[in-house]
């Protein structure tokens, strides 16, 4: 699998597509809680630009901030399903999802369980802010 360097920059250079056929590449079970991760993004963030092309997994991103405006992910590792977000959003919510596996940047939900709809919004929402944040730091 070939990654792509995230650029540091502002840019305008991301491609939509690309999501539909990543979640088609799996069983209809992942599919469904990938579409549910999916939505609750778009509900979250009207207006970004969904695509695959950073690390080869769907992710969104608003023009105008670092790293293209990547502010989260999702992706199929078996067997989680997987949110990606801004560091340092899963430090700062720790607390609230202490049952989940996790990594700086990464909450993996179990493929037994039901995707926390509600904590999957929150998390989006904070690293939205997390970006946005940043962009007038160093604005």
């Amino acid at each position: 699998m070939e990654f792509k360097v995230m650029a540091k920059i502002k840019s305008d250079s991301v491609d939509p597509g690309g999501v539909d056929e990543y979640i088609a590449a799996f069983s209809k079970e992942v599919q469904g809680k990938l579409q549910q991760i999916r939505a609750a993004i778009r509900d979250v963030a009207p207006g970004s630009t969904e695509t695959v092309s950073y690390f080869q997994i769907p992710g969104y991103s608003y023009q105008g901030y670092d790293y293209n405006g990547m502010f989260t992910w999702f992706s199929y590792m078996k067997p989680y399903v997987r949110l990606h977000v801004r560091p340092p959003v899963i430090q700062d919510h720790k607390r609230e999802f202490a049952e989940y596996a996790t990594t700086k940047a990464i909450i993996s939900f179990p493929p037994d369980k039901e995707v926390p709809i509600a904590l999957v919004k929150k998390l989006v929402e904070a690293s939205i802010k997390v970006m946005k944040d940043k962009s007038e730091k160093d604005g």
